[in-house]
């Protein structure tokens, strides 16, 4: 076995290193996330160990909020030689809007939950299938 034959991980111990599944693995590969450098002639995948650090990227991006479409976006700039810290700084941007938009109507959800609980009492005597609670959410309780 040559030299460089030996530097190369198998995906098992990929995953071992990484701790990510080898089932995740393959669909990262799939996606074009990741690459393998060469196969086995049994057919193994075989990569270098720089897939270690580009697997931890991915994960960290994901705890950031990123979606595996907006990772590609960002590793197929850096693969260009380029760095995308432009391209990351606008999709935090986004997400941030995002995140403001879904904290309001996560607020408003909050709100009506905290008048259906206040009106339950009130609803619990309404006809019902099931909960008039929530079948007569929306309906006003004062006459």
């Amino acid at each position: 076995m040559s030299e460089a034959q030996t530097e190369l991980l198998r995906i098992g111990q990929v995953s071992d290193h990484s701790q990510l599944p080898v089932k995740t693995i393959r669909f990262y590969e799939e996606r074009g996330l990741i690459q393998t450098a060469k196969r086995t002639s049994g057919g193994f995948r075989l990569f270098t160990p720089s897939v270690l650090s580009r697997l931890s990227f991915i994960r960290r991006s994901q705890a950031l909020g990123l979606s595996l479409n907006d990772i590609q976006d960002i590793l197929g700039i850096a693969d260009s030689g380029q760095r995308p810290c432009k391209s990351v700084r606008h999709k935090f941007q986004e997400k941030i809007s995002e995140i403001d938009e879904r904290m309001q109507q996560l607020q408003q959800l909050k709100e009506q939950l905290q008048i259906l609980i206040a009106e339950a009492d009130e609803r619990e005597g309404l006809d019902a299938d099931y909960c008039p609670i929530i079948e007569h959410a929306g309906e006003s309780t004062s006459s």
